[in-house]
């Protein structure tokens, strides 16, 4: 059953005049969100993306932006493809009932990266 929807648009060039401050690249994003997007050709276009995919969440699970964007959820590239990661922090917020499954498609055209996230909780 799906528990929660959440999308969001994030400015690429909002973004590149945010990754100047390497206190908010450092503060928002992890080692690894930072070397897969700094090994792009536009690395911005990367981090919007994971940016928006923390909004996205927040929407989704109705879990403060604060919570979340600091650690408490990132983007994992894989082989088969973005996976949103949680903290154990962030994860004990989430209503109890059932095994919980997080969907994430990222995409970026033009100016914008966009994210969108289901939950989906079983039992």
């Amino acid at each position: 059953m799906i528990f929660g929807i959440g999308v969001d648009l994030c400015s690429i060039n909002r973004m590149e005049k945010s990754i100047e401050s390497e206190h908010f690249l450092r503060r928002v994003f992890t080692e690894d969100e930072i070397r897969y997007a700094v090994g792009k050709a536009r690395p911005a276009r990367h981090f919007a993306g994971s940016f928006a995919a923390r909004e996205a969440f927040s929407k989704a699970s109705g879990i403060s932006m604060y919570s979340v964007a600091f650690g408490g959820a990132w983007v994992e590239r894989t082989s088969s493809g973005p996976v949103l990661r949680l903290s154990d922090t962030v994860r004990e917020l989430l209503p109890e009932a059932g095994e919980k499954r997080i969907h994430l498609s990222l995409t970026h055209d033009g100016e914008y990266a966009i994210a969108m996230v289901v939950m989906e909780v079983n039992g």
